[in-house]
């Protein structure tokens, strides 16, 4: 059973489903977004992630139905909802007429992969949450992994185990890859089905083996503060699906089937092989990936503040080599290792959305004004900050 901050976008669904309705949902299911702690544009490359589950969810309330049909309505940030227009499980498939359903093409998409599956009933859904949009902080993510427990659940299906949710996840993701058509790892689904309450995730991706490392900032006297920048760029599809090609025609010219197969102290000898134009990206995998290794270390010793030099390498990584930060995203982080952070870095697929600082819970407030008056004097949309807590994953809440 999931608790925490679940309970408010739940309630939210589940009445609003009630009045759309005019009777109560059989269930009400929710799933969160993320931050990545490091660990950025490794997981399509086999490579190595840390993400943790935020409290902000977002929740699906339903009801089965014995049509085949789905209804899907969403609950707005004005409180109003927005209605898909009913949907044919059977004939749902990706495509052209995918990309003519706007937001409705991600529960679409997740109930066209279950179909496939054998899970093939009917629903009507109602939507709520708070995963901040546009934001990096996986709110489709969140939205496909909700949905699809609340479409295993309606079909009868119990509860996935540790193992079943990474498959669900994998569903997750081709439904965004394959129907919404969006080439993303699989990162946000399954740190949005996987993570667990007060740990990171340590996910070998190639393996799929996951470890959950103990991650209390708040006791070590520290706090991971979230800066959504609240801006998004028009080019971040184009840009990471001509990175994510980058990456894979370099791991062809190599003779590997991803980066991960690289080295740290191989990599020089597999720079001269490659374009030069393809050098800087393998140069961050790599050693992103050897980043995430060392900041796994740091957390099973306890050494949470010594994780600060390691998103500050990330982010200059990031900036400089797979060149996907943004002008907001390096004055977030440059104004927070200014005002006293231990470390920053951009965090998400890029070009906007979200940065994350490592700070001193005395240091909180003054960071958080520092990055607000450089955005005010720069003529720039002032951020939203948050502390991230590690939070549980998906799960199914009270109806």
């Amino acid at each position: 059973m999931v608790t925490h901050s679940a309970t408010s976008s739940s309630a939210t669904a589940a009445s609003a489903f009630t009045a759309l309705h005019d009777r109560t949902p059989q269930g009400v299911w929710s799933a969160p977004g993320r931050v990545n702690l490091i660990g950025e544009h490794t997981d399509y490359n086999d490579g190595f992630v840390l993400p943790f589950a935020l409290p902000h969810r977002l929740a699906a309330a339903g009801s089965g139905r014995d049509d085949g049909l789905l209804t899907v309505a969403s609950v707005g940030s004005d409180g109003r909802l927005r209605h898909a227009e009913p949907m044919r499980i059977g004939e749902l498939a990706p495509g052209a007429d995918a990309a003519e359903l706007g937001w409705a093409a991600y529960p679409a998409g997740v109930a066209w992969v279950l179909r496939e599956q054998g899970f093939d009933r009917g629903a009507d859904l109602v939507l709520a949450g708070d995963v901040p949009t546009g934001a990096g902080l996986s709110s489709s993510a969140a939205l496909e992994c909700a949905v699809a427990l609340a479409l295993l659940g309606l079909a009868g299906r119990d509860e996935p185990d540790e193992a079943a949710r990474v498959e669900v996840a994998r569903w997750a993701q081709r439904a965004e890859n394959e129907f919404v058509g969006v080439p993303t790892g699989v990162l946000d689904q399954t740190a949005s089905m996987c993570c667990v309450d007060g740990h990171a995730l340590f996910l070998d991706v190639r393996s799929g083996q996951a470890e959950q490392v103990p991650f209390d900032a708040a006791a070590a006297g520290l706090r991971i503060l979230v800066i959504d920048t609240r801006v998004k760029h028009a080019h971040s599809e184009s840009g990471y699906g001509d990175r994510r090609q980058g990456t894979e025609r370099a791991a062809d010219l190599l003779g590997i089937k991803a980066l991960r197969d690289i080295a740290a102290d191989e990599l020089d000898t597999s720079l001269a092989a490659l374009p030069e134009e393809l050098r800087p990206l393998v140069r961050h995998v790599v050693t992103e990936n050897e980043r995430v290794l060392h900041a796994v270390n740091l957390l099973r010793e306890g050494r949470l503040a010594d994780l600060g030099p390691l998103l500050d390498a990330s982010h200059e990584s990031l900036r400089i080599d797979y060149r996907v930060s943004a002008t907001e995203l390096d004055l977030a982080v440059e104004t927070a290792r200014s005002a006293g952070a231990l470390g920053a870095r951009m965090t998400g697929g890029g070009f906007g959305g979200s940065a994350i600082a490592l700070v001193r819970a005395e240091h909180q407030d003054s960071v958080e004004a520092a990055v607000t008056a450089a955005f005010d004097r720069e003529g720039l949309r002032l951020p939203r900050m948050f502390v991230g807590v590690p939070s549980p994953g998906a799960g199914t809440d009270a109806a």
